[in-house]
């Protein structure tokens, strides 16, 4: 009779709604990561929807410029490996960790190529940026009046000298980030 009685206080309550609406959210998340092509098809999806709330409501162009920014730098996090090959180079730590860095000769061990931001992380944010986008397309607070010619011209600059510059480093490093156009070898039973 002398314990003390849980506290039945508001905030409790709160936590432990949002806690229960985290760990379902987590469970659904978790459920979703072996559908690679649905994920991606149901974020192009809300990307086009979010384009035509754009081309209808003709404005909120900054939010649409945020969103391309946010998106171009995870794709270059995408693309990027986990331990970059010219920074061990740069300092002088390719004995250092071995494990860990791109091969540059042939007669290097191969290493697998371990990316930056994984896929699952770079859907899961992209969409989720998508989302509160397309959200804040719904208040006149983020309609801020520009000239969008001028922000679509900057974007498509800053879009060709950043790829330019990961394709020249990708060349330079020789790692090449996707799987399609590597060679297959089959696997023999017995070895």
């Amino acid at each position: 009779m002398d314990a003390p009685e849980p506290e039945n206080t508001p905030f409790a309550a709160v936590s432990a709604q949002t806690s229960k609406l985290g760990r379902l959210y987590q469970s659904y998340l978790d459920k979703s990561t072996p559908y690679t092509t649905y994920r991606w098809i149901s974020t192009a999806v809300l990307l086009a929807l979010f384009f035509v709330r754009i081309i209808v409501a003709q404005g909120w162009y900054i939010v649409c410029y945020s969103l391309g920014i946010y998106l171009l730098n995870l794709f270059l996090a995408f693309l990027q490996p986990k331990i970059d090959p010219s920074l061990t180079q740069d300092e002088g730590l390719e004995d250092g960790d071995a494990g860990s860095s791109l091969p540059t000769k042939k007669d290097e061990e191969f290493r697998p190529f371990i990316r930056r931001l994984p896929e699952f992380k770079f859907w899961h944010s992209g969409t989720r940026a998508i989302a509160i986008s397309f959200f804040c397309t719904w208040f006149s607070i983020f309609n801020v009046p520009v000239f969008w010619p001028v922000l679509v011209v900057y974007f498509l600059i800053l879009f060709s000298l950043t790829m330019r510059r990961q394709i020249q480093h990708m060349i330079k490093y020789r790692y090449v980030p996707f799987s399609f156009g590597k060679a297959k070898y089959n696997q023999r039973s017995g070895h």
